[in-house]
């Protein structure tokens, strides 16, 4: 089974409609101004996953500043699910700075079968991870109902790219360690976050902690995968594509040719996704 844990999709009016949206929201303004960046709905994941044989893919809506995007971005999201029952699971966006309507939103979210919250962006967003009034009600809601919270996060050094943002490991650490029940996945490799899990203390603080591959080709040559799994181990890594960003052939065919156990493989693929979502 190939479960890709980061896909992103948006509702058919603003694929059809960018321009309406640019000016709207700062993260759409960072990641979609360029016309060449290609924006997915549902279907398009759906016939991505036909065409490279993926089994399931999770999908992840943008970090919306505005609550009322948020909002009709779960509509879409609760209505792609129905649609596809089996083959898609929805997280939901939330604007954490909106307070109680964060809240009865993640409540409903949850409550129509939404299986966690991502991908959140609080450079973007404007909210900050380490505000205990505003993350802890949600952080508290979430684990009640067995969510799981998917952050985007970015490299401290390197090159700079359209989405890399300022969520670095230094930033997500006193988060992690401060909801340490949560179950929360790092995306884009946590930003190198694993390899600090050398140091004891941080391995500890990073039992509930997955890490997705999501855009790994964009930002890491191929030996990432060996290297993180010697440190963390294979059950906690994630296969994402990042599509429409990535074709989902390409990240299968780059984590298949590795020299990696089939069984390293098979995890990382996709049972570590399953048992993560209990499917």
């Amino acid at each position: 089974m190939i479960i890709d844990f980061h896909t992103h999709v948006v509702p058919p009016r603003v694929k059809e409609r960018r321009r309406e949206y640019l000016g709207r929201d700062p993260t759409f303004d960072l990641l979609y101004s360029d016309p060449k960046s290609r924006l997915a709905t549902a279907e398009d994941v759906i016939a991505g996953m036909d065409a490279d044989g993926v089994d399931i893919s999770v999908l992840l809506s943008l970090g919306w500043a505005s609550h009322q995007l948020c909002v009709e971005a779960n509509d879409y999201m609760m209505e792609s699910v129905a649609r596809y029952p089996g083959r898609l699971v929805g997280f939901c966006t939330l604007q954490p700075r909106a307070g109680r309507e964060a809240l009865r939103e993640l409540e409903r979210c949850l409550g129509a079968g939404l299986r966690g919250v991502g991908e959140l962006r609080p450079d973007t967003q404007g909210f900050d991870l380490q505000d205990r009034a505003t993350m802890e009600p949600l952080v508290d809601m979430g684990r009640d109902h067995g969510a799981i919270f998917l952050l985007h996060a970015s490299e401290p050094v390197g090159h700079e790219y359209p989405g890399k943002g300022t969520v670095t490991p230094d930033i997500l650490y006193p988060f992690i360690c401060r909801y340490p029940g949560l179950n929360l996945v790092l995306a884009h490799w946590g930003g190198g976050l694993p390899f600090y899990a050398l140091m004891p203390e941080v391995a500890r603080a990073l039992q509930n902690v997955y890490f997705d591959t999501s855009a790994s080709s964009f930002l890491y040559r191929p030996q990432i995968y060996g290297q993180v799994t010697d440190i963390i181990g294979t059950r906690k890594v994630l296969f994402g594509s990042d599509f429409p960003l990535v074709p989902q052939a390409r990240p299968i065919g780059e984590i298949e040719a590795l020299d990696l156990s089939p069984e390293a493989k098979r995890l990382v693929l996709g049972e570590n996704a399953r048992s993560l979502l209990a499917l």
